[in-house]
């Protein structure tokens, strides 16, 4: 994928962009330096279909071409059941709740859902993990990688908060994959517990992506994501208190990996 805005996350020549070199590299973020969305140079992803463990390589598709459904991507029946629970738990008249859609969008209106009202009454069915927890900060990168193997950049670019990737467009952040044919993550076993400070709460995220280039150059970069969200104070709001990618630093594994 060719994101020339990555530059900042990796180390050396290589981008994220998984096949540019060139041009000035900028510094890495140093891993105590946490920024938020807002604060952290700009940045486009790498695609993935992500999970515990690795996810096959999707096939290679057109990068204009329509979002994968859901039904499409896991089957109409499984389908139809995130559909079941995302219809159950959202508040909103019109929700994207339909397997036409991307299941990343699906599985974002039921986080979104979830976390609005989280502590208020018993839990909604559905609503796992708890909004809270680690698993619902690893699932932000899953989503998101899931978005973007089924070229829904819109939901993709929404896991970084309501304005997106730092100094980003929408249009932008969806030119940034044009020279992908296939990427996919693992995510790594072993997480620590997250961090607070200055108001918000830190959950680094480990990952190892692997990319295939349109011209068959394979790559690997391993390091992490850093998800945060603003800690239960008072005046935050819905958008805050969820979790969403603040920062991602990534390396380049030398030549000879496989």
């Amino acid at each position: 994928m060719r994101h020339a805005a990555l530059s900042w996350m990796i180390s050396g020549c290589a981008l994220l962009a998984l096949g540019a070199c060139g041009g000035p590299s900028q510094p890495e973020h140093k891993a105590d330096a946490v920024a938020s969305a807002n604060d952290a140079a700009p940045v486009a992803p790498s695609p993935v279909n992500a999970g515990a463990a690795q996810s096959p390589m999707p096939a290679p598709v057109a990068q204009d071409a329509e979002p994968l459904s859901c039904a499409a991507d896991i089957g109409a029946a499984a389908a139809a059941k995130r559909v079941a629970v995302c219809r159950n738990v959202s508040p909103a008249t019109r929700p994207p709740c339909n397997a036409a859609n991307s299941c990343a969008m699906i599985e974002d209106e039921i986080a979104r859902s979830c976390a609005l009202f989280d502590g208020k009454g018993e839990p909604m069915q559905g609503c796992d993990p708890a909004p809270k927890s680690m698993a619902a900060a690893v699932a932000v990168v899953q989503r998101y990688y899931s978005a973007i193997n089924a070229r829904d950049y819109a939901t993709a670019w929404a896991q970084w908060g309501e304005d997106g990737p730092p100094n980003q467009t929408l249009d932008k952040f969806q030119a940034g994959f044009a020279g992908t044919r296939s990427t996919r993550v693992t995510i790594g076993s072993k997480l620590a517990p997250g961090d607070g400070g200055a108001g918000s709460i830190y959950q680094t995220v480990p990952v190892t992506v692997d990319s295939q280039l349109l011209d068959g150059t394979r790559q690997r970069f391993v390091g992490d994501y850093v998800v945060r969200r603003v800690n239960d104070v008072d005046g935050a709001t819905p958008a805050q208190l969820r979790w969403h990618i603040g920062q991602a630093k990534l390396k380049a594994v030398p030549a000879g990996w496989d």
